[in-house]
């Protein structure tokens, strides 16, 4: 399992593989995935390294796999997923693989040719059926045909007035439907209206060839005298991208050409549906296997892109390769590796070899399917640096319960958990669909996360007595509108003539003890629930912010002692733990102090804690409002303020002075010891040689030596050690500001649920039970309301506010969150469908 609070222990080792056995054992690698190779050729151009020409093949081999998939959706065929992991083909398979695919997508390219021609010679033979079928129309509708004969009578001299023999041309055709108007007008305006056209839509779409597309045209006839016409109509008509066919001028022509086409195109459509037989029992048959092809393809590019990172031995007839890897499964490499000797059929095996290095290693946190959400939180905000704590695990109670808060409702928390309980318990299947919709699979990956914020929900909407804005009556009211054994006992007539009335807690028998768990339901009906609900949260919010800020501090302390930099614990968490909790931390104590100390009979005259507060900063202790909570309030207020501006010198000034004393003694004698007792603010002489946490060795990760370490700047640290000191103390103030967030949002939440009750609800409720049709369709629409609004908006809303208070509030106490995550090779995204490099 590793370790759960901190990254794993992570080594830097040298691999050792023999060249026949490099492919088999890298193959075993990426399929137990864990260890990141690192680049040895950086300044070989990727055109010139040992394996290019395979991983061309690969890439050649993946184009037509994408060529084949692509048809297999056009033609809305499933491809069979049936989860299987194939393995990695051997070297010696990938000519047989490329000519299977050769050959396929040769045979789809044929069918797609020879399908797209005879599609093409379809559609003509039906736009030439469609206008022989139109052009005898027109013809049969001419009121004078003789005219289109050319008259057989002599011209005679004699008749000066006789006109001319007059023969009339025509060109036939189809064109969009569309271009229609364009078109005349364009004949109208060159033909100088000379021209006679005659047009007919064609009802049924036709099919574009190369497209697939349907389309929609129509039927032209053109008249016109004379070539000069002729010629100018075949100009527009080629310009508008019409389709000219041949037409014959006698009837009989026509009609025999009519027959002809007909027979044509029923053996054309014969011809057409064998082939697209033959063309869907291809593509179903590459369907079956075309998953299981793009895995053994893209694992073997992965293999080759791989071994490309590795250095070539020519001597030895090895390769040589560099590799970051968890220490705690060094074990599971070794077999790995061993497998790998063993399938390549090599009798010598392959060397793991750990390795010394100055350079920091990646952070690497082993996560199942229930850590792995919360880990994605922290990680959005920055990688851990190598071996620093985790917040992860923390994250787990502390993130669903601060959004608890702010959400608490008992109702809305139980649909939640509903939701999240039906994603939990159909994971298998649902992972099983693989559904592309982003926003589905972003909830499907937080399933747990929003099952436990559910969770938490129910549990402070039962402390809050919230359910959809109504209170639960579970233990009965710990409040009495009828108070015995006193003067002032109420009447029915006075129970029932006054709208309002004040229960004093201090009158005999009005309370009766505090409520057994949570709010008294009778706080729903009381005028003044804002103002005791307000004081409630609010001070709720202050006490939880601290405990949370304090924790995040306390953590820092595990850093300070595990990277052994006591310089870090004297002069920074000690201060930094003093001065929040002689302010903050007093300021807790405080609440709980006037929660304890006052009852009813004396909660009248306690002084605001905001006030005290304030005064405590000012030394201010003479205000005649402002009553001292306890005897000796003044003396110790004054000394933990003292104490508190006394820490901030030794964050500033102390620090950096020490830290420029230890750096010459270093530089003129060495790391110093004085009584068993390191002074010194780094790692030992021991860890160097295995690690140095600096920036510079993670921008230099592909050199082979880390650079050296750079001189102690006075200035700069000083001016750090200023910014970061400046920001923790001015932080505590802003930080513990912004925890009122739990009260505001959790205040913004229960109204907005009660509103939603009073102007949906209501409406329905005080209709008659006559009226159930229109109840019915009331409650549908709070019910969409309630989801939309207070689930879906106001859930994200308290979401984001949780994730802020954790990434800024909690995590800047103790969190760096500057290192660079551990990649290693692995065959997992091949398998899941994400094909990304």
């Amino acid at each position: 399992m590793g370790e759960l609070f901190r990254s794993e222990e992570m080594t830097l080792a040298q691999l050792f593989l023999q060249s026949e056995a490099a492919y088999c054992c890298v193959s075993e690698l990426g399929e137990i995935g864990m260890v990141q190779f690192r680049d040895l050729n950086p300044d070989v151009n990727v055109f010139q390294r040992k394996f290019v020409n395979e991983v061309r093949r690969c890439e050649e081999m993946d184009r037509k796999l994408r060529f084949v998939e692509k048809e297999i959706k056009k033609a809305s065929i499933p491809i069979m997923d049936t989860g299987e992991n194939p393995e990695v083909p051997f070297p010696r398979d990938m000519i047989d693989l490329e000519a299977t695919f050769e050959k396929l997508e040769n045979e789809l390219k044929e069918i797609n040719t020879n399908q797209e021609a005879l599609k093409k010679n379809f559609l003509e033979l039906t736009e030439l059926k469609h206008i022989l079928h139109r052009t005898q129309q027109f013809f049969n509708e001419m009121e004078d045909p003789s005219l289109l004969e050319e008259s057989s009578m002599p011209l005679d001299s004699n008749e000066p007035n006789r006109a001319a023999p007059l023969r009339l041309g025509f060109v036939a055709g189809v064109i969009g439907r569309e271009r229609i108007p364009t078109f005349e007008r364009m004949l109208w305006r060159v033909c100088r209206g000379n021209v006679f056209l005659r047009q007919a839509d064609i009802e049924d779409p036709l099919e574009d060839p190369s497209t697939g597309d349907q389309v929609h045209k129509s039927v032209f006839i053109i008249f016109f005298q004379g070539d000069q016409l002729k010629n100018r109509v075949k100009k527009i008509c080629e310009g508008f991208r019409a389709t000219l066919y041949p037409c014959p001028e006698t009837p009989q022509e026509r009609k025999e050409m009519l027959a002809g086409v007909n027979a044509r195109i029923d053996d054309l459509q014969m011809v057409l549906n064998q082939t697209e037989d033959h063309r869907q029992r291809v593509l179903q048959a590459a369907a079956k296997t075309v998953r299981v092809w793009f895995i053994k393809v893209r694992k073997m590019k992965a293999i080759y892109h791989t071994l490309n990172l590795c250095n070539i031995d020519v001597t030895q007839k090895c390769l040589i390769a560099e590799v970051w890897c968890p220490v705690s499964d060094m074990d599971s490499i070794q077999f790995a590796l061993r497998r790998g000797t063993e399938k390549s059929g090599s009798t010598v095996p392959s060397i793991l070899n750990r390795m010394q290095t100055k350079q920091t290693p990646p952070t690497y946190n082993k996560t199942n399917k229930f850590t792995s959400g919360f880990q994605n939180i922290v990680d959005a905000y920055g990688i851990g640096n190598y071996r620093e704590i985790n917040p992860a695990p923390y994250t787990i109670i502390t993130f669903p319960f601060l959004f608890a808060v702010m959400f608490g409702d008992l109702g809305h928390g139980t649909l939640m958990t509903c939701a999240a309980l039906y994603l939990v318990l159909r994971e298998s299947r649902l992972m099983a669909q693989k559904n592309d919709n982003e926003i589905f699979n972003m909830v499907f990956s937080g399933r747990y996360i929003i099952l436990l914020m559910g969770i938490f929900s129910m549990y402070t909407g039962l402390i809050y007595n919230d359910c959809f804005s109504k209170s639960l009556n579970m233990f009965g009211s710990g409040w009495s509108v009828r108070p015995m054994f006193t003067e002032a006992n109420w009447s029915d007539e006075t129970l029932g003539g006054n709208a309002a009335l004040q229960l004093d807690p201090a009158v005999k028998g009005v309370f009766r003890g505090p409520y057994p768990l949570g709010i008294d339901p009778i706080w729903s009906i009381s005028i003044n629930k804002l103002t005791f609900l307000n004081s409630f949260k609010m001070k709720m919010s202050v006490v939880l912010g601290v405990i949370h800020m304090i924790f995040g501090v306390t953590l820092s302390l595990f850093n300070h002692l595990y990277f052994k930099k006591p310089l870090n614990i004297y002069l920074g968490f000690i201060p930094e733990i003093v001065f929040m909790s002689s302010l903050f931390g007093y300021l807790v104590i405080l609440i709980f102090y006037k929660w304890v100390s006052y009852d009813a009979l004396t909660s009248r005259d306690a002084p605001s804690l905001l006030i005290a507060f304030i005064n405590m900063f000012l030394f201010s202790y003479n205000d005649p409002t402002s009553k001292p909570l306890y005897r000796g309030q003044m003396g110790l207020q004054i000394f933990l303020v003292l104490i508190a501006l006394a820490c901030v010198p030794c964050m500033l000034i102390v620090k950096t002075l020490v830290m420029r004393r230890q750096y010459l003694w270093q530089k003129h004698l060495g790391t110093q010891n004085f009584g068993g007792i390191r002074v010194g603010n780094g790692p030992t002489e021991d860890e160097a040689n295995i690690i140095q946490h600096d920036q510079l060795a993670q921008q230099s990760e592909e050199e082979p030596e880390a650079p050296e370490e750079e001189e102690f700047n006075f200035a700069d640290m000083a001016v750090h050690q200023a910014i970061h000191t400046i920001e923790y103390c001015l932080g505590c103030i802003s930080n513990t500001a912004s925890y009122l967030r739990l009260w505001a949002l959790s205040l913004a939440h229960a109204q907005l649920s009660e509103v939603l009750w009073s102007m949906v609800m209501r409406i329905g409720l005080s209709k008659s039970p006559a009226g159930f049709i229109l109840m019915a369709i009331i409650f549908s629409f709070f019910a969409v309301l309630t989801v939309a609004i207070l689930l879906i908006m106001e859930g994200l809303s308290a979401f984001l506010h949780a994730l802020r208070l954790h990434w800024v509030e909690f995590q800047n106490k103790f969190y760096v969150g500057q290192g660079f995550k551990f990649l290693p090779f692995t065959f997992e995204s091949i398998l899941e469908g994400r094909f990304d490099e």
